[in-house]
């Protein structure tokens, strides 16, 4: 890892909460993270623009203190990156949380903002969403296992071929766990 930056982080809970120019800058990440290969949800390269600021703006019309929540990573004043942390309400698996679409712009990788990021994710799913677990799915292949297992989550579980990048190249798909919290 080269050198740490300063991370500072924004949490988003209402749709208000997040500004035209804010929801361009998400999909513009979101865009350059899948367009350079990255596990966010749109996996083949080149994405189409029109169909990640659709996905972009779902997820900024869902927001919700209690069950929806965005996280943003900012350096010098950039977004760095970002995640989407969801529950559900049913009191059956209320005590547990998921997080999708973890991603950090391709420029700032390696200097410690996806780490500060989940890292940042943990706190606010124990201490203000009085979570127990979170839950991910992560594309195999790619090492996000190792990254996430660096963070104290476990691989609990796969689906065997789950994920049909292109004809021969199926992926798992890793279920990982994070607990406690």
């Amino acid at each position: 890892m080269s050198t740490q930056v300063p991370v500072s982080f924004r949490q988003h809970t209402r749709p208000h909460d997040v500004d035209a120019a804010l929801q361009q800058q998400l999909t513009r990440c979101w865009i350059e993270v899948s367009d350079a290969g990255g596990a966010a949800g749109f996996p083949f390269p080149p994405v189409d623009p029109d169909e990640v600021a659709a996905a972009t703006a779902g997820i900024v019309a869902a927001l919700d203190a209690d069950r929806s929540r965005l996280l943003t990573a900012w350096a010098d004043d950039e977004l760095a990156g970002w995640l989407h942390m969801r529950r559900d309400a049913h009191s059956l698996v209320a005590h547990w949380g998921t997080l999708h679409h973890v991603q950090t712009r391709t420029s700032v990788r390696g200097r410690g903002i996806g780490t500060a990021l989940m890292n940042r994710a943990r706190g606010i799913a124990r201490d203000e969403m009085g979570l127990e677990q979170l839950h991910l799915a992560a594309r195999g292949g790619v090492g996000l296992e190792d990254f996430y297992g660096r963070l104290g989550w476990k691989e609990i579980g796969r689906w065997p071929g789950a994920l049909r990048m292109a004809p021969g190249d199926d992926r798992d798909e890793v279920l990982m766990l994070l607990a406690p919290l």
